[in-house]
Parts: C-alpha cells; sequence; structure tokens
C-alpha cells in the first residue's frame, strides 16, 4: 500500500489489472521456459493469482494456436517460435484481450503491452510488440464507431 493512498479493490481499477498482466506475465513466461501447460503452471501457485491474471493465463492457453497463427501473419519476419519469449508472452496476452475482452479499452491493452516490454524485454520490444499489435487491433477490433 502507498503512503497515503488505499490498495485497489482487486480486479478494479489501472493499478490492479497491471498487477494482474505482470502476474500473468511471469506464468506465462515460466510455463513457456518450462515447456508446460500455462493452465498447470497457473493451478500450482503457492498464492491464487488475481482474478483478471488467472483469465488471462487460462485465455491464452485456450486459443494458443489461434493467436500464434494471426501473431505470425501480422509480425514481418518473425514467426512466434522464433521470438524471444517475453515478446511472445506479451504478444499471446495482447492480442487475447484483443480478440477475447472487448472490455479492455485498444488504447490500455497497447499502452500495457508496450510498458511491459520495456520494463521486461529489451530495448527494440518495446516498438516490435507495439507494432505487431497495433496492426492487428486495427483489423481486428472494430472502433468505438463501429461497435
Amino acid at each position: 500500500m502507498s503512503a497515503g493512498r488505499p490498495d485497489p479493490e482487486p480486479g478494479s481499477g489501472i493499478g490492479s489489472r497491471r498487477e494482474a498482466r505482470e502476474t500473468a506475465l511471469g506464468i506465462l513466461y515460466s510455463a513457456d521456459r518450462r515447456g508446460e501447460d500455462p493452465a498447470e503452471v497457473l493451478a500450482a501457485q503457492p498464492v491464487p493469482p488475481p482474478d483478471y491474471a488467472d483469465d488471462v493465463v487460462r485465455g491464452v492457453a485456450d486459443h494458443v494456436d489461434e493467436l500464434d497463427a494471426l501473431i505470425d501473419s501480422y509480425s514481418e519476419g518473425w514467426r512466434t517460435d522464433r521470438m524471444p519469449a517475453v515478446d511472445r508472452a506479451l504478444l499471446r496476452m495482447a492480442v487475447f484481450e484483443l480478440l477475447h475482452r472487448p472490455d479492455v479499452p485498444t488504447e490500455a491493452v497497447l499502452a500495457e503491452v508496450v510498458e511491459l516490454a520495456a520494463d521486461y524485454s529489451t530495448e527494440r520490444s518495446g516498438r516490435f510488440v507495439n507494432g505487431v499489435v497495433s496492426r492487428i487491433a486495427e483489423k481486428h477490433r472494430p472502433t468505438p464507431d463501429e461497435a
């Protein structure tokens, strides 16, 4: 808890979603590096993760083939199986949110994935991830006017 600010209510607010995404990223990365099913890694957590992290991890696990095919088609010169594991996990999370979580604004997905890439991946990952996710959002997520 920060001085002068109450802890956010679980599952609400930007701060809690950010923390949930970090948790989901860690679980997805760990599962990928160990060659395990993300749902199994999720179930083995000593402390249950936030609901949003659980939703994202399960969603990525359930839709990984769909997500990877779409990422592959938009990541010029890269296939998901050749990407750094952190970038792969970030892209899967963001594309899952774009396709299957219409309650999350596109701008929030883009901002968070770029920030997480800057914090946890390489210097150039932010631009790469932003480019792929932006192109997918343009083609596969309606604008508020179209919705």
